[in-house]
């Protein structure tokens, strides 16, 4: 049975997605990326493309390089803190997540350090550290040199660090910090948060200008605990708070009746939590809403 171009292309989208995500920190964008591959894909000489894996992920890496040119002008105008927009990840929407180092690549403490980045160095960071290309096929992606390719990985690296885990590994013990915490910010328990937060926690809200929300990332676990304490309960009143994984990582979902109102990770080490990462512009949170309400 001769197969069709969109049977074909169904094969590669998760990875194509995956690279898409990785490069742009969007999944309404990535789609849209992944979307733009397969109509060039379906009007292309199929013939002619002796390896669909590699044509495939070199247009999808070009189309991104274009999309991050704009975005990075969109994000110098962005009203208050960028974050990147959250995916749920229990359902393998950006493969395998199977290590420490695999959640790191997708966390959103990673992909907020991508943002450092050229996006040139960036699609060879994620090509190189998250689909372990070699620096050859970077280059034949690319259309750079070898050595080029080498050079710009070198100062990824150093603009990024070295791969590491910046969390730890979700645990029941985790899992009941953060229950923990919740309970804390709706009662506006400020000596409770205070034992629950590090005393260098930083808190980063994104609500874009469409919702209200700290515009700036609130530094120290005094300083986080005395906000959550003085607007806590009136933020929660109504709203139900469901256990997800965010990008990797532990996270919440914050629903108000069936509308899914916040993404957050909450960052835990040593028994504390270290940072929270809130989700709440409206437009950032289209991709997971449909994820969590899939039939």
């Amino acid at each position: 049975m001769t197969t069709t171009s969109a049977e074909e292309f169904e094969v590669h989208r998760p990875r194509l997605f995956s690279l898409a995500y990785r490069l742009l920190g969007s999944a309404e964008e990535a789609e849209d990326a992944v979307q733009d591959v397969y109509l060039r894909y379906s009007g292309a000489d199929r013939a002619g493309i002796e390896h669909p894996a590699a044509w495939l992920a070199k247009v999808v890496t070009n189309l991104c390089l274009n999309r991050l040119t704009s975005a990075r002008a969109r994000r110098e105008r962005y009203v208050g803190t960028w974050l990147p927009e959250p995916v749920i990840t229990s359902d393998g929407t950006l493969g395998p997540l199977e290590s420490a180092e695999q959640r790191d690549a997708v966390s959103m403490a990673m992909l907020v350090l991508l943002e450092r980045l050229t996006p040139t160095e960036r699609a060879v960071y994620v090509l190189r550290e998250a689909f372990g290309y070699g620096h050859r096929e970077i280059a034949g992606v690319l259309d750079l040199s070898e050595a080029n390719c080498r050079q710009l990985y070198r100062r990824a690296v150093r603009r990024v660090g070295e791969p590491q885990a910046r969390f730890e590994p979700a645990s029941e013990r985790q899992e009941e910090l953060v229950s923990s915490f919740i309970t804390a910010a709706r009662d506006g328990d400020l000596a409770g948060l205070e034992k629950l937060l590090a005393a260098d926690a930083t808190w980063w809200s994104d609500g874009g200008g469409k919702v209200t929300a700290a515009r700036w990332p609130i530094e120290g676990g005094a300083g986080i605990a005395r906000f959550l304490a003085g607007g806590g309960p009136k933020f929660a009143r109504g709203l139900d708070f469901v256990p997800a994984e965010v990008n990797g990582a532990l996270g919440l979902a914050s629903w108000a009746g069936d509308t899914l109102v916040g993404l957050s990770v909450i960052e835990v080490r040593d028994g504390l939590v270290t940072g929270v990462r809130a989700v709440v512009n409206p437009e950032k949170l289209a991709f997971a809403r449909r994820q969590l309400t899939r039939p």
